[in-house]
């Protein structure tokens, strides 16, 4: 029961990472010109204006504006969350293996599963090649 709290606190703190990241990257052209703006950054602009960006802060910002999103944007974010727990289904057992002891966030679980890339389970090498 224990490490299915730990998995379960692990792939929600990855989660947020990864959407913060994310969200981050389809922010970062909205100064560039308006056909370069991604699915969420009217959103971020809107409802996350004065937030810092730091580990989660936009990711949970925009969790706090989810029923308030533009369509694109939920439709990113869902295909984005349904990444990320691909992701972790395929990489539990590793991360039950190797990095069971890494304190999670800021990076470290999936700096820990590249640290073991040549052992992980060929599940989990498959996501981690995908996502880069």
């Amino acid at each position: 029961m224990k490490r299915r709290m730990i998995l379960s606190r692990t792939s929600i703190r990855l989660f947020t990472v990864i959407v913060a990241l994310f969200c981050l990257s389809l922010y970062a052209g909205t100064g560039v010109s308006a056909e370069n703006k991604g699915p969420c950054a009217d959103d971020v602009a809107k409802f996350c204006k004065d937030v810092k960006p730091s580990e989660g802060a936009i990711a949970n910002c925009l969790k706090e504006h989810a029923s308030e999103l533009s369509a694109g944007c939920k439709e990113t974010l869902a295909a984005a969350k349904q990444k990320v727990q691909d992701f972790t289904e395929a990489c539990k057992n590793d991360m039950s293996k190797f990095c069971k002891d890494v304190k999670p966030g800021g990076g470290r679980i999936l700096q820990c599963l590249k640290g073991h890339e040549n052992e992980l389970s060929p599940e989990c090498k498959a996501k981690m090649t995908s996502a880069k």
